[in-house]
């Protein structure tokens, strides 16, 4: 390309490379940006949408409970598994096998216990934040192989627009502590270079390592060729999974009947919980397996629950006991993993999160509402370096204004359409058929909605209408919890149940940051001033201001 007939500049093509790729799918990104930050607290959203469990509170005797609960419900089954009650978790996560039952999750039963009683709960029908999770990579509307393509496209185009970004601003890093308000597209490349270098090495990492949680799909040729097209064997090879021979009749999975290894009681779990925590004083024991039960070949497997490597994925360290007498047997040695695997667990290992503290999760969160400020700033900036065009023209130009709307819609309609989908939660009977499906629908109808608004109204006015909306009912969220059989946020907290109390916060979070955004909008706009040769050059310093300017509109 040539500008005044002089060759295009590395800077001037990253320019352009990183303006059309930064908007075309942006609006894309923000959503994929947006739901991926919520769910840095998956387990917490799943917990707040069934507030059947709010009042599972665990206790010293939740272990045994839980045991003594499966022996009952599934006296006959070849695995017990039962996941504990933690800081992101309230009640026990039971699952089991029975004789016969077919490979994978299909064979797979599931019960949710009470955590102080060890009653089954039933609780209502919802995918929680299952379905924010699978939408920032699936989407939803189309199969999941198309939405996980578009999404990798997507992915691949953010890469691409965060490295042209370095390259086109030669002053980004020291542009970041220079915030010039009131100044139109100088403000708004302020905010968005401020946003962009605060959590560049998330952006750049969450980024990559989303390629590399996509690479199988995006790149599998090395992999057919390497296994001649075999690609179960190196899924299989990458799990660690290897055949074990055994001896004796077995039934159709490879376990021996019950019959044939004859009955035994389980031993107490409470002196093998309390070695555990001896050994793991932070985490503690995050999930008890119990193969072969009520049997003499019965073997109890403790597991920590957190993770103490990224090179396996956060893989938990476990103890092995024998299930009648709880005598300690050998644990197997962890198998080595190669540098190139080593090395892409650690990248997904980051991207997924899973090793998180509390304290990092809130971080990564904080970091990820960052991120969604970039996309959003960025996508902004295009309207706003346009004004002078427009005014110069006397119109608005149909293109500039279709941008204008899915901004809205995108930006702030989102916000809605999420803190809807948590209301439908609550006001969608518990007991109607499909009610999962109905919550999902409730937040499409939301959306679209919110993209049909701006249509109706000027941008500036579509800005704060929407804003405000979602502020409030992010705002209202932990008000309405208790009012809907939930926990209200003093006793979660009272409880130490943090997953629900962790929601409740991340809601008021969002509220304070969207209630922030409206305010910065209702501010009057001050006369327009001449700028003048010699005039003084307004600056201020910090992100905070960059960050209100986030959705601020000019016209």
């Amino acid at each position: 390309m040539r500008i005044d007939g002089k060759p295009e500049g590395l800077r001037q093509s990253m320019a352009w490379l990183h303006t059309w790729s930064g908007l075309l799918l942006g609006w894309l990104l923000y959503a994929v940006f947006f739901t991926g930050t919520l769910s840095f607290f998956r387990d917490e959203i799943d917990d707040w949408m069934r507030p059947e469990l709010h009042r599972s509170v665990s206790n010293a005797e939740t272990a045994q409970l839980g045991l003594a609960a499966m022996q009952k419900i599934a006296p006959d089954a070849t695995t017990w598994t039962l996941a504990l009650p933690g800081a992101r978790q309230t009640a026990i996560e039971a699952s089991w096998r029975a004789p016969g039952a077919a490979a994978g999750r299909a064979g797979t039963q599931r019960a949710t216990l009470d955590a102080g009683t060890g009653e089954q709960i039933e609780h209502r029908e919802t995918r929680g934040g299952s379905f924010l999770y699978r939408f920032h990579f699936e989407l939803y509307a189309m199969p999941r192989i198309w939405g996980r393509w578009i999404v990798g496209i997507a992915t691949m185009l953010m890469f691409v627009a965060i490295i042209t970004g370095v390259i086109t601003h030669k002053k980004i890093f020291t542009d970041f502590f220079t915030f010039r308000p009131r100044k139109g597209q100088r403000s708004w490349l302020d905010a968005h270079n401020a946003t962009a270098v605060l959590a560049l090495p998330f952006h750049i990492l969450i980024t990559f390592s989303g390629l590399l949680l996509l690479m199988n799909m995006l790149m599998p040729w090395g992999i057919q060729a390497a296994y001649n097209g075999d690609t179960s064997t190196y899924f299989a090879e990458m799990r660690g999974n290897r055949q074990t021979g055994s001896a004796g009749p077995q039934d159709s999975n490879g376990r021996k009947p019950k019959e044939l290894l004859g009955s035994a009681s389980l031993t107490a779990i409470a002196p093998l919980m309390a070695q555990a925590r001896q050994q793991w004083p932070h985490h503690g024991v995050g999930s008890i397996t119990v193969n072969a039960p009520g049997t003499p070949q019965a073997m109890i497997e403790l597991r920590e629950g957190g993770g103490t490597s990224l090179i396996n994925r956060g893989a938990s360290a476990t103890l092995r006991f024998d299930g009648t007498s709880g005598a300690p047997r050998r644990t197997p040695d962890a198998q080595a993993v190669s540098w190139p695997r080593a090395t892409s667990n650690v990248f997904t290992s980051l991207h997924l999160g899973r090793f998180a503290d509390p304290a990092m999760r809130w971080l990564l969160f904080l970091s990820g509402v960052v991120g969604t400020l970039m996309a959003a700033t960025g996508m902004v900036l295009w309207v706003v370096k346009r004004l002078p065009e427009r005014r110069k023209l006397g119109y608005t130009p149909r293109g500039h204004r279709l941008v204008e709307v899915l901004n809205i819609g995108s930006i702030a309609g989102l916000s809605v359409a999420t803190a809807a989908y948590f209301w439908c939660n609550r006001l969608i009977p518990a007991e109607l058929a499909g009610r999962g499906d109905w919550e999902i629908r409730g937040f499409f109808a939301v959306w679209l909605l919110c993209l049909l608004h701006p249509l109706l109204r000027t941008s500036r006015a579509a800005w704060r209408e929407q804003m405000a909306m979602a502020a409030i009912l992010f705002a209202l969220l932990p008000v309405l919890n208790p009012l809907t059989g939930g926990a209200s946020l003093v006793q979660s907290m009272a409880h130490a149940q943090w997953s629900i109390a962790g929601f409740d916060l991340m809601m008021l979070a969002l509220a304070a940051i969207h209630g922030t955004v409206v305010w910065w909008l209702m501010r009057p706009q001050p006369a327009a001033r001449a700028n003048t040769a010699n005039g003084p050059r307004q600056k201020k310093t910090g992100v905070a201001a960059a960050a209100s300017m986030a959705v601020e509109q000019t016209v």
